[in-house]
């Protein structure tokens, strides 16, 4: 999620109440279900969870048979998805594209099955970090997927799109009326828009005022926020309060030049983290939730589109231990649920101020209550920094950056909780915590003030190594000045 912002575009790369007040809501939103996590929940639980808060619809990042069996008979509307890495053979085989859709959309069509609504074909493939890999790919993968649907007879109510980073547009004034496709992609762009309008399938943006943010020091933290309370711009008659209402209508700007001003615009992901950087946080998070659930209660869409009901997808339903935090390590913390299924803040989806926290998952199990921690004899802690460097490489020491929830942990408490957490990620195991003899477990909760020890639940699903050199370096200098 490498992703360059500007004023108006908040370029990006990445509960609720209960039912009752859901439907008197009626407000489109939904949620992402992420699976990058050590240890998943099970996916059963999590529809329960779902079904619980009242969250009607899902986007998925593949189409997982365990997952897709789970949201069987519980009507929830799916997004299912075909990853970057398979675009190349869907792009040059029809037939793949047409096996791909027997066994992961017709499979689930039967009367108490999986209600799909759309197959997000790739995500984000044009970010500029990718260098053009999927330039030539995504169309016409996009394409043949939508062939095989309708050949298999689910084309009417089985839409493709693919989910597009906001970069794909942009605003050289940084003024909404001024956004356009970027030159390198116009042409394609133009192409899947118009096939989209053709198919009456919606145009799927990732919109992140949290990355202006986070990427632009001099940008104003209020326009990143929804409650109107920071200075407006004006644009042609229109007033902005916030960067994504400008961003959102910088693309409507960018569809309305090629002829498509009025296609259909889905938000495939918004949101908050809540670690891992001084603007995540939950004070922060909160504020951007409620701002945006009351305007969307408020139903008056955007300057650009007053009377449009805007449908989002809520990035994301938890927080994901392993991955990659090349873009910033806040990108394990989007979560509006812990890892195990806890809420993190009150919420009021209505957008009434009527704040009551999430309802938790249900049947979630912990490992034992153990902690790994340093020893109190260990006394020189430089001859054990490589120890630290170790746990951290192989599990998540996010937190321990500055601006986080633990970074005010002194220098034994930075080896604990590296420590901790590389056991926990380990299932508890009895050789995970000896790190040269300077570890011990211990049965007295570990957390300190608000810097949480997690115990680890049991895994749904297998754990997989994770990519984290290029955090390893990081983390450990931020560690070891504190150490010195």
């Amino acid at each position: 999620m490498a992703r360059p912002t500007s004023f108006a575009i908040a370029v990006t790369w990445a509960t609720l109440m209960a039912l009752t007040t859901v439907v008197e809501a009626n407000l489109d939103v939904g949620v992402n279900w992420g699976t990058i996590a050590s240890h998943p929940i099970n996916p059963s639980i999590v529809v329960n969870l779902l079904k619980d808060n009242g969250i009607k619809k899902v986007k998925l990042f593949d189409s997982d048979s365990w997952i897709m069996g789970a949201l069987a008979g519980s009507k929830i509307e799916t997004v299912v998805a075909i990853p970057n890495d398979q675009l190349e053979k869907f792009a040059n085989d029809y037939d793949l594209a047409k096996d791909w859709v027997k066994e992961n959309v017709t499979t689930y069509i039967y009367d108490g099955g999986v209600d799909i609504r759309y197959v997000a074909v790739g995500n984000e493939p044009f970010l500029t970090g990718f260098n053009g890999s999927y330039i030539k790919l995504t169309f016409p993968a996009m394409q043949n997927v939508q062939k095989a649907l309708n050949d298999a007879g689910h084309g009417d109510k089985i839409k493709v799109t693919t989910p597009l980073n906001a970069d794909v547009y942009e605003s050289p004034s940084n003024q909404p009326s001024d956004g356009r496709f970027r030159s390198d992609i116009h042409d394609t762009m133009k192409n899947i828009v118009h096939f989209l309008s053709s198919n009456n399938a919606p145009f799927m943006v990732n919109i992140y005022p949290f990355l202006s943010l986070y990427q632009n020091p001099d940008f104003p933290i209020d326009f990143a926020f929804l409650d109107s309370s920071g200075k407006s711009i004006n644009d042609k008659g229109k007033t902005y309060t916030n960067v994504f209402d400008a961003n959102y209508d910088t693309l409507v700007w960018s569809l309305k030049k090629i002829g498509e001003g009025d296609l259909k615009i889905v938000v495939g992901e918004v949101g908050w983290p809540t670690d891992a950087n001084k603007y995540a946080n939950l004070e922060l998070a909160k504020r951007f939730y409620d701002g945006l659930f009351k305007n969307l209660a408020s139903k008056k869409g955007t300057p650009m589109r007053p009377d449009e009901k805007l449908e989002i997808y809520l990035f994301s339903l938890f927080d994901e231990d392993m991955k990659s935090v090349l873009p910033g390590f806040f990108e394990r913390h989007w979560g509006i649920f812990r890892y195990d299924g806890k809420p993190k803040f009150p919420m009021d989806l209505a957008g009434n101020g009527n704040d009551k926290m999430p309802v938790a998952a249900k049947g979630v199990q912990y490992l034992e209550k153990k902690w790994c921690v340093i020893k109190n004899s260990i006394e020189d802690l430089t001859s054990e920094v490589s120890q630290i460097d170790y746990a951290c490489s192989l599990s998540d020491c996010t937190t321990l950056v500055f601006g986080s929830s633990c970074n005010d942990l002194n220098a034994r408490g930075n080896f604990s909780f590296a420590y901790n957490m590389y056991f926990q990620m380990q299932d508890q195991s009895v050789e995970a915590c000896d790190f040269g003899g300077s570890a011990e477990i211990v049965t007295k909760n570990a957390s300190v003030g608000t810097c949480l020890f997690p115990i680890q639940i049991v895994s749904a699903g297998q754990k997989t190594m994770m990519n984290v050199v290029p955090f390893v370096f990081t983390i450990f200098v931020t560690i070891l000045f504190s150490v010195i």
